[in-house]
């Protein structure tokens, strides 16, 4: 009897081993998780302590001390601070505006969920993603036909929305996670960035005109020998540098907003219900520009949001043709010109479950899709994964 209770005895002190092991690991992932964080942030404040270092060469080095005209000292000091204060201020928004994620509407339910796992890929699985996507705006599709499906974040994906992997979150209309603000770059904060990559470059091109007279007399002696002719030279270099990069990078996206199109969408077209078309959600220059800004002027310039819809829908040029658009896809009747031209009649974000705000175009096209369908293969509601 002895004897059997030492041999009874491993069992409770090897689990109590695994589970020491087991708590070990997860402290140490914990540990990495927010190392990881830490280090995310580098970046940010590298162009952090560049701006600081800018603002004290500026205004202290150049404006200061070596301007000696009154009215040039006074004009590129009032210029420079709404330069900087714009460019810091759209460059927080950047950072600090939080990725807008789908609604609930897009996410499953808890049965929903329990299907999906319990059920082996096939007809079930489709009749499940059948019925949680059948009155949702979706029109877009996978490389197979697939309604496309997050199996991290248990949703449907809206058109536009791509799963992030380093903030692990399906982002709305996600044009890339940019490391220099260490935030996902999407529907919530597009147009903050946009106003970034602007002020940024005007900042600097500002700043290498004002310096380039100064950078001059630096190598032809014509400053005295302080510290300030190092400043002045450097802030020269650095800003010429940076308007280069940024003048690229800007002028990029620019293009990007003009043809209404994500960074993402460049790489991979959208695929849509009947074929690809890359420029699918393109609605003409004035309408592109419109979705990004809004349509009071006003606050274009300004980095408060102002952005046209929800981030879930987005009207295409498949279902409310524009006159500015070259041709219409295949298989879908073009709306009438009066129809296209009430765009948008109210903010996209005043009805989240309609492509469209007329409602009877989106039931006929469905009715017209769910009729073409019978008899056949459904390979469009195979689950499958996407970033």
């Amino acid at each position: 009897m002895r004897c059997g209770k030492m041999a009874a005895a491993p069992p409770p002190v090897a689990a109590a081993g695994a589970a020491a092991a087991a708590g070990a690991a997860s402290g140490w992932g914990g540990v990495r998780r927010r190392c990881q964080r830490l280090l995310y942030w580098v970046p940010v404040l590298f162009i952090s302590s560049i701006l600081c270092w800018s603002y004290y060469a500026y205004v202290t080095q150049l404006c200061l001390l070596t301007m000696t005209n009154i009215g040039e000292k006074v004009v590129c000091l009032v210029a420079y601070h709404i330069f900087f204060m714009l460019f810091v201020w759209s460059y927080w928004k950047t950072i600090f505006t939080l990725p807008m994620n789908p609604s609930k509407e897009f996410h499953l339910s808890y049965s929903d969920k329990e299907s999906l796992q319990r059920e082996p890929r096939g007809e079930s699985q489709q009749e499940v993603l059948r019925r949680a996507a059948k009155d949702l705006p979706i029109y877009t599709r996978t490389m197979s036909g697939a309604i496309r499906y997050c199996d991290r974040c248990h949703l449907v994906k809206p058109d536009r929305c791509h799963h992030c992997s380093v903030c692990d979150k399906c982002i709305l209309k996600m044009d890339h996670h940019c490391p220099w603000v260490n935030n996902c770059v999407g529907f919530s904060n597009y147009k903050f960035f946009l106003l970034f990559l602007a002020y940024s470059l005007l900042y600097c091109l500002f700043i290498a005109a004002t310096d380039l007279q100064y950078f001059i007399k630096f190598w032809t002696n014509g400053l005295p020998d302080t510290q300030a002719k190092f400043h002045i030279m450097f802030l020269f270099f650095a800003a010429a540098m940076f308007s280069v990069s940024l003048s690229s990078l800007f002028g990029y996206h620019c293009w990007l907003v003009s043809k209404n199109k994500s960074t993402l969408e460049v790489f991979r077209a959208p695929i849509f219900r009947h074929r690809t078309d890359k420029n699918g959600f393109s609605l003409g220059f004035s309408k592109n520009l419109r979705q990004v800004f809004g349509d009071e002027k006003k606050y274009w310039l300004l980095p408060v949001f102002s952005s046209l819809g929800d981030g879930c829908s987005f009207p295409t040029c498949l279902v409310n043709q524009d006159p500015e658009q070259a041709s219409t896809p295949g298989g879908l009747n073009s709306t009438s010109k009066n129809e296209s031209l009430l765009f948008p009649a109210k903010p996209l974000r005043d009805s989240q479950s309609h492509l469209l705000t007329d409602t009877q175009s989106w039931s006929d096209i469905s009715a017209k899709a769910e009729k073409g369908k019978i008899g056949m293969s459904n390979p469009a509601l195979t689950m499958e994964n996407e970033t």
